[in-house]
């Protein structure tokens, strides 16, 4: 089993940024992939960014290409997600989620999931 615990999400206004943090424990050699993604009210899951722990590829939606970096510090067993330019549509609760598989942003390929933290971004 891997456990992840999210961190660092809060208020922003629209422009700023912040960076949510996603600790892993537990058998944490058994995923190859790390990904966030985030659920406003009302809507779908996205998938926003994922990286592959062991060459460091990357992967990004669209909607946050630019904006939205992806890191992962192996010894300290954390992703990151650095979010600059926020805007209020960037307003959702963030997950993190561990992988056996390079995943990418396929929620369906995602085995473990954090408890999420809320970011809201007001204008």
């Amino acid at each position: 089993q891997v456990q992840l615990v999210e961190s660092g999400g809060g208020s922003v206004q629209a422009g700023g940024s912040l960076r949510l943090a996603c600790a892993a424990s537990g058998y944490t050699y058994n995923y190859n992939s790390l990904g966030w993604f985030r659920q406003a009210p009302g809507k779908e899951r996205e998938g926003l960014a994922a990286i592959y722990t062991a060459g460091g590829t990357t992967y990004y939606a669209d909607s946050v290409k630019g904006r939205f970096t992806i890191s992962h510090d192996s010894a300290k067993n954390t992703v990151y997600l650095q979010m600059n330019s926020l805007k209020p549509e960037d307003t959702a609760m963030y997950y993190c989620a561990a992988s056996t598989e390079w995943a990418g942003v396929n929620e369906y390929e995602y085995n473990y999931w954090g408890q999420g933290t809320q970011v809201t971004v007001s204008s």
